[in-house]
């Protein structure tokens, strides 16, 4: 039997469209969007993540007084980033989502391996561990410099840059970028020993940074929150900053993995009416864009049962 490239309920499928009217019909959307929301909390909360104890912890941690300091004025925010997704009508734009967002993350992983008995804490270092495995095999061994695109509240650069400055014996330089100041101040608050060099805010495709400046660029569950040519200039921002030889590594939902393909249709309704670009996720060939932007060929690794780790090296 060939092995399916994408789920049906995604692209240009009938069960797709389906899916979309749905989704596009307003009362049906809001309830969705409701109900998506409900089943990350309860999952959260049914496996010791302490989702309302976290927010209430981050409300009042002063993460609001970070926001001027972190903000970029000159950012003008693309189309795409502001409707609404991940069930917030402000997208990543809002105190709430950033508040949250830690708990989201940590309730992510347990999706993954939902049939094991794992905590929420071993689940988490089960996932960012399955991808730093895959840099271990197939990114550089010497690192220096690191940029963390779309780093949200900075669980993912943490992991990272702790991965890599514990394997190494020199000091790592690592940057974590983010659209969202709300997200990124939340950022500032966990990074409580300032191990990061920088919390930038910028777009992922234009950051500001230098040339040749940067040995890895990671996209860490971020592209299937992008249409198409926000990636492809994505792509070609991360080949820039990078030197010659270094890596571009992303790790996302995989296409191809049974798991999301035969996920139970409440499921997949729900998850799509909270990731809008969903359709374009699904149906991008992300290795043909890199191989076409100037990388060499990328590699593919279904990195855990629901993900893929695409890795590429700047020629």
């Amino acid at each position: 039997m060939n092995q399916k490239l994408k789920p049906d309920w995604a692209g240009q499928d009938y069960l797709s469209k389906f899916v979309n009217l749905l989704i596009q019909t307003k009362p049906l959307y809001n309830l969705m969007k409701q109900q998506a929301r409900q089943v990350i909390i309860k999952t959260a909360e049914k496996n010791g993540v302490p989702w309302r104890k976290n927010y209430e912890h981050l409300a009042l941690s002063g993460a609001k007084q970070q926001l001027a300091t972190i903000t970029n004025p000159s950012i003008q925010y693309p189309d795409y980033y502001q409707v609404p997704f991940h069930a917030y009508s402000e997208g990543n734009l809002c105190w709430k989502a950033a508040f949250e967002a830690p708990s989201a993350t940590y309730s992510m992983a347990l999706r993954v391996w939902k049939n094991e008995p794992l905590t929420w804490e071993a689940a988490h270092n089960r996932l960012r561990g399955s991808f730093h495995d895959m840099l271990a095999l197939h990114a550089p061994q010497t690192v220096r410099d690191i940029l963390d695109i779309g780093c949200s509240v900075g669980i993912s650069t943490l992991t990272l840059h702790r991965y890599y400055q514990q394997s190494q014996n020199h000091p790592v330089r690592t940057v974590g970028l983010d659209l969202s100041p709300y997200m990124l101040a939340v950022a500032k608050i966990l990074d409580t020993n300032a191990e990061i060099s920088q919390w930038l805010h910028a777009k992922a495709e234009n950051t500001g940074l230098a040339d040749n400046s940067f040995d890895l660029v990671t996209l860490q569950f971020v592209t299937h929150e992008l249409p198409h040519q926000a990636s492809v200039e994505i792509f070609q921002e991360a080949l820039r900053v990078l030197r010659p030889g270094g890596y571009l590594a992303l790790v996302d939902n995989n296409p191809k993995s049974p798991v999301i393909q035969n996920l139970p249709p409440v499921l997949f309704t729900l998850m799509k009416s909270t990731e809008p670009w969903s359709d374009e996720y699904y149906t991008f060939d992300i290795e043909e864009s890199l191989d076409k932007i100037g990388f060499e060929k990328p590699k593919t690794f279904a990195s855990d049962p629901r993900h893929r780790t695409i890795i590429a090296r700047k020629k």
